[in-house]
């Protein structure tokens, strides 16, 4: 895992958990990828165990993690997929209104966000 930095809006368990699901979205955990063990990454990151095991167990509760008996964790075959649809959703619903709030305020036009879209993609 790469360097976390911890922000005081949400508990450090759920920001490490969703560092967990972003490195899974990215393709950077893959289904049958092990978890780096709670003992590693509470030393790495100065974490309490019981912190990294309650951002775990919440990988395992929504099945995108499995425990092995004597092995730890395991990214699960289904994990991409069901995230992918989890984030789609959650973006459409929690995020997409927003934007679509704030285009409405700036009065932008489709085009207009299409030629700047298009130049994202350019640079």
């Amino acid at each position: 895992m790469a360097a976390i930095q911890w922000s005081d809006g949400a508990p450090i368990y759920r920001q490490l958990k969703e560092r967990v699901v972003a490195m899974m979205l990215d393709g950077l955990l893959k289904p049958g990828d092990p978890l780096p063990s709670v003992r590693q990454v509470a030393a790495e990151y100065q974490l309490n165990p019981i912190t990294v095991s309650r951002a775990y167990q919440e990988l395992a509760d929504e099945a995108l993690v499995e425990k092995r008996r004597g092995l730890g964790m395991y990214v699960t075959e289904e994990a991409a997929k069901k995230l992918l649809v989890s984030e789609r959703e959650r973006f459409l619903t929690e995020e997409w209104p927003q934007v679509m709030e704030r285009i409405a305020r700036l009065g932008l036009r489709l085009d207009e966000l299409m030629a700047a879209g298009r130049k994202g993609d350019m640079q």
